[in-house]
């Protein structure tokens, strides 16, 4: 059975490899006790096919995770998207999570901004202002309610954030952009008047997972 692997992961897949090698060479039978490590690894970087059966008006998950608690905020000053509050969701993203991000909804790229920081646990709430984060400003094709803001955060562990894109960029939902290492968080600030779909505590699945309806043409 082929296990896909985002590009990512096959550094770290190799030093897994050759660590476990080396060791059952120097220790036999007892180097075996670090498979569960190199077999962790391989599955921490797993990027598996996913179709998305949601209606169009819908944005998507861009992450697999836990739900945290939706909250009403302002979105990240570094993206240009003012003062007004917005519902944030949040998705925590364990070690045993698949770490490939995806996008919500179809649209452009109208801005990025890495901003450096701390790295505190990503379920705390604080993780979304002060840890290391990269933002990412998506005009929506349907135009309805505004911008999309989904933001990138390193956690406790993780201390690299990877980000396929570049300003202009045309996307589309549930596209591939980027991944996390190891153990992260990813949120989204929806567009005023979007109804939002899932329930925090809810497990979800980056490109399959509806978060969010947009605003109707009426509202």
């Amino acid at each position: 059975m082929r296990i896909p692997i985002h590009r990512e992961g096959w550094l770290f897949i190799a030093i897994a490899v050759a660590l476990n090698a080396a060791l059952v060479l120097l220790f036999g039978r007892w180097g075996w006790l670090f498979l569960p490590v190199m077999v962790w690894t391989v599955a921490f970087f797993r990027d598996p096919e996913r179709n998305a059966d949601a209606a169009e008006n819908q944005l998507i998950c861009p992450a697999d995770g836990v739900l945290l608690p939706i909250v009403n905020t302002e979105p990240p000053p570094e993206l240009g998207l003012g003062l007004e509050k917005r519902a944030r969701l949040s998705i925590f993203m364990n070690v045993f999570n698949v770490h490939v991000n995806r996008m919500p909804c179809n649209g452009t790229v109208t801005a990025l901004a890495y901003r450096p920081g701390k790295f505190f646990n990503a379920s705390f709430d604080k993780a979304s202002v002060h840890n290391e984060r990269m933002g990412i400003r998506i005009r929506p094709d349907n135009d309805l309610g505004g911008d999309v803001a989904v933001v990138q955060i390193a956690g406790l562990i993780a201390r690299r954030i990877v980000c396929d894109l570049k300003e202009g960029d045309r996307v589309w939902r549930g596209n591939r952009f980027g991944i996390i290492r190891f153990g992260s968080r990813v949120d989204v600030y929806l567009p005023p008047g979007a109804r939002v779909l899932a329930n925090a505590g809810q497990s979800v699945k980056a490109g399959v997972t509806p978060l969010a309806e947009f605003p109707s043409p009426s509202a």
